[in-house]
């Protein structure tokens, strides 16, 4: 089992942090300081540590997320310079936080979840990890053009651009074009371009040798590195500096990259899919992203549609999100009235797939025996 260290001033925090964490799976140790998690460290076997110490991270070769109520830029830099793997802002998305850790760390005991044609679970590789992918659940037209382009696209060896709305489900397309690939056994790896300061970009998707730059005490692989042989997902390339994306355009050109601090290239074997918020056709006009970049990414492009738009696939998707999260909280599947159904099928749906799923999760929380129409009025 994956076993996080978490360090946190504060205990609360600290302890409602652990019994979240846990909860989703993972064995959990808690302490109060820098040196009480480097005994731990030194004693245990820690796959990852989430701290909030900033100023004194702990002197452990273990993947860190630090975690801070008042960030600022140079503290970002700093950590990441020190070898954080993510930065993250409290109050903590549980969601963002989750997802950094299967980034990062294997993931031993992964629970399969039902696909959407057979209700079977399909893995994929996530870096070393193994994990499960969700079924794209619908059958609008819009769904179904996206699920069958995936299928065409999938075999290619053709960079994918995927476009939508946040929470919409791009990530989610990416993973089943990777799983549908003849890479699917190798690595899938991703990045978040939008998270990453423009001065960390290049040692983050190139890596770096010792000795680089302040705080390089070790050699690192980058991102393209990590992916060699699969798949790299650029998540919000849209948000990407353009002395970034000029680098990227040459990896891509030229199937090579070169660490920061070296002046050998490095042959990488990687497939890009790419994803974007933005329309990228204004972001050229605006003079804020390459047009030849956007020409090597949009081989292929797949618009993933809002919910709003598509508002017949909400009873479906409710009822996989009742039955998915009833079965991650270990309890009997909480039915739900046709009117409360109704009415979340009338409802705008601005933060897409995620707000549904988020607000089907408060529902059987809070609800009684059942989800009624009076809990959409009370709790919607």
């Amino acid at each position: 089992m994956t076993k996080l260290l978490v360090l946190e001033h504060s205990k609360s925090v600290r302890n409602n942090l652990c019994e979240r964490l846990e909860f989703e799976g993972y064995a959990t140790r808690a302490v109060e300081t820098a040196a009480a998690a480097e005994v731990i460290a030194g004693q245990e076997q820690i796959d990852l540590v989430i701290t909030d110490d900033v100023e004194m991270l702990p002197e452990v070769d273990i993947p860190l997320i630090i975690t801070s109520s008042a960030p600022s830029f140079e503290s970002a830099v700093e950590a990441m310079h020190r070898g954080a793997v993510d930065f993250l802002v409290k109050p903590l998305d549980m969601n963002r936080l989750l997802a950094s850790i299967r980034s990062n760390v294997p993931q031993n005991e992964v629970q399969g979840v039902m696909s959407h044609n057979n209700r079977r679970g399909c893995r994929q590789r996530r870096g070393t990890a193994e994990i499960a992918i969700e079924p794209i659940v619908g059958e609008s037209d819009e769904i179904v053009h996206v699920r069958h382009l995936i299928d065409k696209v999938a075999p290619s060896q053709a960079r994918v651009l995927i476009t939508g709305e946040n929470g919409t489900g791009k990530e989610l397309v990416a993973r089943w074009l990777h799983a549908k690939s003849s890479r699917a056994a190798a690595p899938f790896v991703e990045v978040n371009c939008a998270a990453i300061p423009s001065e960390l970009i290049e040692s983050e998707l190139f890596g770096h040798e010792r000795g680089a730059f302040t705080s390089a005490v070790k050699q690192r692989k980058g991102k393209f590195e990590q992916a060699d042989g699969g798949t790299l997902f650029m998540d919000e390339i849209g948000d990407m500096s353009l002395s970034a994306q000029a680098k990227v355009l040459r990896a891509l050109q030229e199937r090579k990259i070169s660490r920061v601090g070296s002046d050998r290239d490095i042959d990488v074997d990687v497939r890009v899919i790419a994803a974007t918020n933005k329309n990228l056709r204004e972001e050229i006009a605006k003079g804020n992203f390459r047009e030849d970049l956007y020409h090597r990414l949009s081989v292929i492009v797949i618009s993933v549609p809002p919910l709003r738009t598509r508002h017949g696939d909400i009873p479906m998707l409710v009822d996989y999100f009742i039955s998915h999260i009833c079965s991650e909280y270990d309890i009997a599947r909480k039915p739900i009235e046709s009117q409360a159904v109704n009415a979340l099928s009338k409802m705008r749906w601005s933060g897409n797939i995620r707000e549904l799923r988020n607000v089907i999760e408060r529902l059987i929380i809070l609800s009684g025996d059942r989800i009624t129409q009076t809990d959409i009025e009370l709790y919607c």
